[in-house]
């Protein structure tokens, strides 16, 4: 079957990010495209990156709708998995591989939409546009490229095809990701009271963060509360020397409402205050600033994709909201902020980034169905 194919030998190309890689996933899927009468456009970014634009014209009379889905993973990671991560077994109804559920299951199931509805020759009221971006695990390189592009003008919606376990989503989480630097004094490890350990004045940040920072939101219904975690830390050359320098990364998922330089604002101050009281000397980076998106339930896109699917499946669809962040928080804000945005995927986002990621097989043909279905619906 063709689309079970192309999202094996999807999942075959290796694109992780970093460093991306994304340009042989371009050039397969414009071929598949362009094999089917879409027109389509590798986009080249960097050495070996790049995004692709397909289009089924229109007739003008209503605006465009953009399926969006990005083509790079995170590695495969250091647990060993049953399965290789870029062989794309097939077994018990599932396909195994990095990427499978976040999110090649779901562009790929874009691409086949797009080459059914292709294949049926439906006149359709507005352009059906694929965008495939590059970059989107670590900075949207690709979607921002798009904006500038000018991809959203006449966009009237857009849906990402990231794991949502066939459930439509219609709000996600912002993300704000620091990078918090403790300077000391280096000295020989056998005499720390040369020096000004790093470390600890790091240590005495986490412990201040924790008793003084306060998130400033109103719980959402849908995303529920704002979250931190402190995911990354680094310090020390050697043993026996007084470490000079420490890096703690931090994540934080934010909720409508709340602004990320008032957050960044708090940390500062509680930096500031630790500064007076030592020869601590502290920095923050700002490594990702992406805000939430939420798109009213009212908004025509929302309501098509709820009656598609009830209509497919014989099940009633509430629309929900996600924790992680997608394209979205860039496609949004390009577009002045007003772009309806579903999510709707076959993958399990329970599945991102963990070993052993798989997508049923039954849900990805579902959303084949689905996609096409929706963009009928949409494009009439």
């Amino acid at each position: 079957m063709e689309a079970i194919q192309l999202l094996k030998d999807m999942l075959r190309l290796k694109s992780v990010n970093p460093p991306g890689d994304e340009e042989p996933v371009a050039r397969l899927i414009a071929s598949v495209l362009q094999h089917n009468g879409i027109e389509a456009e590798v986009k080249t970014l960097d050495r070996n990156r790049a995004n692709v634009v397909a289009r089924i014209p229109g007739n003008g009379r209503k605006k465009s709708l953009v399926f969006s889905g990005h083509m790079d993973t995170v590695p495969p990671g250091d647990i060993p998995w049953e399965f290789d991560p870029y062989e794309a077994m097939e077994q018990d109804g599932k396909i195994y591989g990095r990427g499978a559920s976040d999110m090649k299951s779901g562009l790929a199931a874009m691409v086949m939409a797009l080459v059914e509805i292709a294949q049926s020759g439906a006149e359709l009221q507005g352009d059906l546009i694929l965008a495939a971006t590059a970059g989107e695990e670590v900075d949207c390189l690709g979607a921002h490229a798009m904006v500038k592009d000018g991809l959203l003008d006449g966009v009237g919606a857009m849906v990402i095809g990231e794991p949502s376990s066939g459930e439509i989503f219609v709000a996600h989480k912002g993300a704000l990701w620091l990078e918090v630097t403790a300077f000391g004094k280096t000295a020989h490890g056998s005499m720390p009271e040369q020096g000004s350990n790093a470390i600890e004045h790091i240590n005495r940040f986490i412990n201040a963060l924790r008793e003084e920072f306060r998130f400033q939101f109103e719980r959402d219904h849908l995303l529920g509360e704002p979250t931190l975690n402190l995911s990354v830390i680094a310090g020390g050359v050697k043993t026996n020397v007084v470490p000079d320098a420490c890096r703690l990364q931090i994540d934080i998922r934010t909720v409508p409402g709340q602004n990320h330089q008032a957050i960044l604002a708090d940390i500062q101050s509680i930096m500031s205050g630790l500064e007076e009281q030592s020869d601590a000397r502290y920095e923050v980076t700002v490594l990702n600033d992406k805000p939430s998106v939420r798109t009213q339930v009212e908004q025509e896109i929302v309501g098509l994709a709820a009656a598609a699917g009830q209509e497919l499946f014989a099940r009633e669809f509430q629309p929900g909201g996600v924790r992680y962040f997608t394209d979205a928080s860039v496609f949004v804000p390009g577009s002045g902020g007003d772009l309806p945005v579903i999510v709707y995927g076959p993958g399990d986002e329970k599945l991102a980034h963990q070993p052993n990621e798989y997508v049923e097989i039954a849900k990805y043909m579902e959303a084949v169905r689905f996609y096409r279905e929706l963009a009928l619906r949409y494009l009439a």
